[in-house]
Parts: structure tokens; sequence; C-alpha cells
């Protein structure tokens, strides 16, 4: 039997977000340019907004706007307005955090759903229960959370419950932050997090003091969500790349359905983990859900982030003249690597590189120029939005 659970994806821009929903995911969240606690994002203007909803909807999937700063008394000036505005874009839920945001939402848009901020870091029954009673229509849990406790809460409240499940942790309790403020004066909750829990501080030992979290990754716990309740599994991210989400979603998307139709064998789980490992430049961990979080999910130590170049290019058309795909050069490749190229319908094409043609169809001995516009040749027109990746490094 089909487990519904949503698969709920990050987009700083409208090309990620309609890079994720074409990856499978079934909703995206996004931030406003105002009260968006990613203010260095791109982020959406009403009208680009109203451009995302329409897009979502003819997919039959859906977008959620954050509303989640913590408000002073400034940002209280015109967020009415704001809100009515975003309404009538068309947008499905809000994601927030602050009491008087909740009740007038519930009061004035009844057809618009209200989720509780992991801000809020609701980490108990009786607090879910109390924004029950206030309306909220689901409850996005704080990240420090084991399973035996969202199990618990799911029970006893028969509340929408949403965890993260992949991508970057913050030191602070669910994002309360007070370090990004004190140091850079930029407020974390407000939007402007500098991120100073990555910084490398200076110290009496050899090596720089650092206190950074690894990033969370849950894929080999996922049956086990699904199996007690969980409503939405949410992947953070919202100024991540567009190979990054696509690899990310995408490999969620195949893994959530193969539980679902009982086809996820170890072989098929290998390879999904190695591609969740590839696109990531740090370490992973499960947190919180089945160990008591400790030293061994932070780097104290110093760490590399050494990215790897796995992302050859983006397609971006078809020259059927030449019988060739159109790509956006992302990393050097040569003739002799054996690559991947995948799409936003599941298909996956094993291609090792002959000839490297520029957009003139002159040769090239290798492809050394990112954003330089590259033809390789291909029989099959892809859709857009395809990509490619390496698999194996041609060393001869």
């Amino acid at each position: 039997m089909t487990k519904k659970i949503e698969l709920l994806a990050p987009a700083g821009d409208i090309e990620r977000l309609k890079v994720n929903l074409l990856y499978g995911a079934d909703a995206v969240y996004i931030g406003g340019q105002s009260y968006s606690l990613r203010a260095n994002a791109t982020n959406f203007s009403i009208d680009e907004i109203k451009e995302s909803c329409d897009f979502a909807h003819k997919l039959n999937k859906k977008v959620y706007l954050t509303l989640n700063i913590v408000f002073h008394n400034e940002d209280m000036d015109g967020v009415e307005e704001y809100i009515k505005d975003v309404v009538d874009a068309g947008i499905d839920a809000f994601i927030v955090s602050d009491p008087f945001i909740i009740s007038h939402i519930k009061e004035n848009y009844k057809n618009v759903e209200v989720h509780l901020s992991t801000q809020n870091g609701a980490c108990n029954y009786k607090d879910v229960e109390y924004f029950k009673e206030e309306g909220i229509d689901r409850v996005v849990l704080a990240r420090e959370l084991s399973k035996e406790e969202i199990k618990e809460i799911i029970d006893k409240t028969e509340v929408d419950i949403e965890v993260f499940i992949h991508g970057a942790m913050c030191t602070c309790f669910s994002g309360r932050c007070a370090l990004s403020n004190y140091v850079t004066n930029r407020d974390a909750n407000r939007g402007g997090c500098a991120q100073v829990c990555r910084f490398a501080f200076k110290s009496e030992e050899e090596k720089d003091f650092t206190f950074a979290t690894k990033d969370l990754n849950m894929a080999n716990h996922i049956k086990e969500m699904m199996d007690i309740g969980i409503k939405s599994l949410k992947v953070e991210g919202r100024m991540r790349s567009l190979y990054y989400l696509a690899t990310v979603i995408g490999t969620y998307r195949e893994l959530i359905d193969r539980i679902n139709d009982n086809t996820l064998t170890k072989e098929i789980m290998d390879t999904l983990e190695y591609r969740l490992s590839r696109v990531a430049n740090r370490e992973v961990s499960t947190h919180y859900f089945d160990h008591e979080a400790d030293f061994n999910d932070q780097y104290y130590t110093g760490r590399q982030e050494l990215s790897n170049q796995d992302y050859l290019g983006l397609i971006t058309g078809y020259d059927k003249e030449n019988s060739c795909i159109i790509l956006v050069e992302r990393n050097y490749f040569e003739p002799g690597d054996e690559v991947e190229i995948f799409t936003p319908n599941k298909e996956i094409y094993k291609y090792k590189i002959d000839k490297i043609y520029d957009e003139n169809m002159n040769e090239l001995e290798v492809a050394r120029h990112p954003e330089e516009v590259l033809k390789l040749k291909f029989e099959t027109e892809l859709p857009k939005y395809s990509m490619i990746r390496l698999i194996n490094k041609n060393t001869d």
C-alpha cells in the first residue's frame, strides 16, 4: 500500500523552483523579498510568486512561503497588505512562527494553510496541541528530536508533522542563533545569518578551533519516517545549486517511490547513497533521530570542504541538424570520460565522451572553460534541465 508522504524542496529563485518540481518534489518552500530568513537568496517578488504558483499548480503541486523572521515593531508595517498580496498570488501555505501572524492568517484566509516554523522550536506534544488549538495545520518540529519523540507527538496529537531530512544543520537550537548578530551585527533571526558557526577561530592549539555541525542525511531512515506517520520530508538549501537540488530531490524521489512499490534493493540503495555523498562537500550524520548527538556530529578540529567536480554541464537544447545536445559547461571534462546524463523524467543514460564541439561545431581537445556552450553527439533530444555528471574519470 502506498504511503503518501510529501517531499518538500527549497527554492531561492524561479529556476530552482522549476528544477525541484520537475525532479520530483511535491511542494516547494520559498522566501519573499520581505520577512524571509534567507535574505541573501534572490527571493521572490509578488509577480514571481504568482508565476511560481501557476507553474506548480499546473503540475498539481504546491508552493509554501516562509514568513518566519522574528518580527520587530518596524516589521509590522505593511505585513497585513503583504500577506493579502501573497494569498492573491496563489500561495498554498505560510510557514510562520509569530503568534499574531498565525492568528491573522487563520482569521482572514480560511483557504490557506498555516505551518508552524521550526524556528518556534516545538519539541513536545503539549506544545503541538496548543498550536493545533490555535489553528495550525502543520508543525515543523525542532531538529533536535529522536524518532521516539517524533512518534509520540504524532500519536498524541494527530497533527500533520514535517521534519528535515537533508542538508545543513544549525549549530544553535533549531536556528535560534545569536552568534551572527554578536560577531557580525547581522541578525540570523531576521534573515541575515553570516554562518559564524562555520568560521575558524584562532586558539592556542596548533589547529584553529571550529564547532560547525555536520550535515544531515536521513536516506537510510526514510522508511521508518514514513512508517511512524510523518507527513512531510523537508530538504534544506534555498541557496544551493541547480545540480545539488536536482540530484538530492531526484534521489529522495526515487527512494520514496521504491519504498512504496517495494523495489528498493541493497544495490540500488548503495547507488542512491553514493549520489548523495558526491553532491555534498561536508560529512553527514543522522544527528538526533537515532542517537544522542555529540561531538561526533560536529567539526571540532578543523575540516576540509573540497567540492567535487562531478557536475559537468546543464543541457539547454538540441541541435537537430548535427544530432547534438547543447550544454553549458560547469567543470572540466575530456574524451574518454564516462558520464551519466540524467533527466527530470527519471531517465538515466550511460555515455562515454567521444568528440567535444564548440557551439560552431569546431572540435575541441578538452572542455576547460566553465560557462562555455558546447555540443556532444547524442541521438535523443532531452528535456530542459537535464544534466551531465561524471561517473568514472579516464586515466589511460
